[in-house]
């Protein structure tokens, strides 16, 4: 028997909530040697559930999967063996997704991705990402090791989980009178932390946190 014989394929699964994303990329692995699709998910309570079952090297994964559990969560769980048995091997998660915010990307690091891929890569860069995954290896997009890198040398200031609350109540169009009754602090506190946040973000608007903290979704 020959290497290339004896040697065990790359069991996949993919997760992504989109149908037809998912055949486009079943289609497209297909035609690579060395890795097998072993399973399919449109959501991450399916994506949990069906890695239990097939026991993948590597999960392809969405970040956003409509309603339900998000791909962050489901990585975590994943990457945590979260109803696995003690002898099952942990997969790799790849993060393969169209938002390349510095909030999604720090939170699916922090989930325990093995890597974050962009879906406009090419192909072979898929490939060479599946096969890094399954060694252990890291797999980033240039462009997001280059959002890593630039977060590492000027790392932004991560917000207090109360001025987390306080930039919900924000978000949800409260004032400054409404936020303490809601928070049960006094309204000279809810000023003084709403300066913290925008000194921590780079604004000096209550619209502008709130805008920011979308596009980076920083709230729940």
């Amino acid at each position: 028997m020959s290497p290339q014989e004896s040697a065990s394929p790359i069991r996949l699964l993919l997760c992504d909530d989109h149908a037809v994303v998912r055949a486009g990329l079943r289609a497209l692995l297909s035609s690579t040697d060395g890795i097998e699709v072993v399973g399919e998910a449109g959501s991450g309570e399916e994506a949990l559930a069906v890695a239990a079952r097939v026991r993948p090297d590597v999960v392809l994964m969405d970040l956003q999967l409509g309603g339900g559990m998000d791909g962050v969560t489901a990585t975590r769980h994943l990457s945590a063996g979260d109803g696995e048995g003690p002898h099952t091997p942990t997969p790799r998660v790849l993060v393969l997704t169209m938002f390349d915010t510095d909030a999604d990307i720090t939170r699916a690091i922090e989930a325990g991705a093995t890597g974050y891929l962009l879906k406009a890569e090419r192909p072979e860069e898929l490939f060479a990402a599946i096969r890094n995954a399954a060694s252990g290896r890291t797999a980033l997009s240039a462009p997001i090791a280059d959002r890593v890198l630039a977060q590492m040398r000027s790392p932004r200031p991560a917000l207090s989980e109360r001025e987390r609350d306080i930039l919900q109540q924000l978000a949800l169009g409260l004032g400054n009178r409404e936020i303490a009754r809601a928070l049960f602090i006094g309204e000279a506190t809810v000023k003084t932390h709403l300066r913290r946040i925008y000194g921590k973000l780079g604004v000096e608007t209550r619209a502008g946190a709130v805008a920011l903290a979308k596009e980076q979704r920083l709230l729940p």
